[in-house]
C-alpha cells in the first residue's frame, strides 16, 4: 500500500457488510455456470472485475492472444448524443460508447481460466459464422448471440438469478460479483492501487471506500493471486494454473512505487 495513504482519513465500510461471495461460492458459481449462456460473462466479472457494459463490448481484436492480455476500449450502452428515434429499437441500447472514465481504458492480464473460455467461445463464434453465413453479424464481439448480435446490459439477469437459485447461492446482484473480485484480490495480497487499476477506478481511494475494512489490512501481505485462481479452478488443474498464472500476475511493486 502507498506509504502516503492514511486509511484513517477515509470513510470505510466493512467487508462483511458487502454482498460478496466466498471463495467456495465463487468456485461453485463458475463450475455451475459451465454450459450456460453467461459462463464467460461471469468469468469476466468475478475473476477480472469488469463492468457489465465493458463485458458486452469486448471484441476479439481487443485481445492480445500472444501476451494473454485484454485492452478495455469501449462499453455498450445508450449513446446520449444520438436521438433514439434515429436508431433501430433493437440496438439503441447497444451502441459503442466511450468507457465510464478515462481510467477505465486499461490493459489487464487474462487469467488462464478466462483465456481458455475465450478460446472455446471463439470456436463457437467461427462455427456460427460459417453455419449462419449471410445471417450472421460478424461484429467481432466475444459475448454475443449465436447470430453474432451484441448482448444488452440486462441479458444476464434471468440466467444469473436462475443459476443462483439452482446452485443454492446467496441472491446477490450481478454487480456484487465485481465487488467479490475486488475483495478476494485484496485478501489475497493485491494492493488497493493495483485493484483500482484492474477495475478501472480513477484512484485507489474509490476502491478503499467501497471494499476495504481497516481491521482486515493486516492480512494484505501476499504478492500473488495464486490463492484466488487455485480456489476457483478444479483441483486437478491447480498445479498448472498456479505455475502458469504467476507470469500474468500484475507487478504489485510497480503500482506501489508508481
Amino acid at each position: 500500500m502507498p506509504k502516503s495513504l492514511n486509511i484513517g482519513n477515509y470513510h470505510t465500510r466493512t467487508i462483511e457488510s458487502k454482498n460478496t461471495l466466498t471463495l467456495e461460492q465463487v468456485k461453485k458459481l463458475i463450475e455451475g455456470s459451465k454450459g450456460s449462456k453467461i459462463h464467460l460473462m461471469i468469468l469476466f466479472n468475478v475473476v477480472m472485475g469488469l463492468r457489465c457494459s465493458e463485458i458486452i463490448g469486448i471484441k476479439y481484436s481487443d485481445i492480445d492472444f500472444v501476451e494473454q492480455k485484454l485492452t478495455v476500449r469501449r462499453q455498450l450502452g445508450r449513446d446520449i448524443k444520438k436521438n433514439d428515434s434515429e436508431l433501430d429499437a433493437k440496438t439503441y441500447t447497444k451502441q459503442e460508447i466511450a468507457t465510464k472514465t478515462p481510467s477505465s481504458v486499461r490493459t489487464i492480464d487474462i487469467p488462464d481460466i478466462v483465456y481458455d473460455a475465450i478460446l472455446e467461445q471463439r470456436k463457437l463464434y467461427e462455427a456460427s459464422k460459417s453455419r449462419r453465413s449471410k445471417y450472421f453479424w460478424d461484429l467481432d464481439y466475444v459475448c454475443c448471440s449465436s447470430y453474432g448480435r451484441p448482448r444488452s446490459k440486462n441479458f444476464h439477469f434471468q440466467h444469473f438469478k436462475k443459476l443462483l437459485k439452482d446452485l443454492e447461492l446467496p441472491d446477490v446482484r450481478w454487480h456484487d460479483l465485481r465487488g467479490t473480485c475486488a475483495t478476494i484480490l485484496l485478501l489475497n495480497g493485491m494492493s488497493p492501487k493495483a485493484i483500482a487499476e484492474n477495475l478501472g477506478h480513477a484512484s485507489e481511494i474509490v476502491t478503499i471506500d467501497n471494499y476495504i475494512d481497516k481491521s482486515k489490512l493486516s492480512v494484505v501481505k501476499l504478492d500473488r493471486l495464486d490463492s484466488f485462481i487455485a480456489a476457483v479452478v478444479p483441483m486437478d488443474n491447480n498445479d498448472k494454473v498456479t505455475n502458469d498464472f504467476s507470469k500474468n500476475t500484475p507487478d504489485i511493486g510497480k503500482y506501489i512505487m508508481g
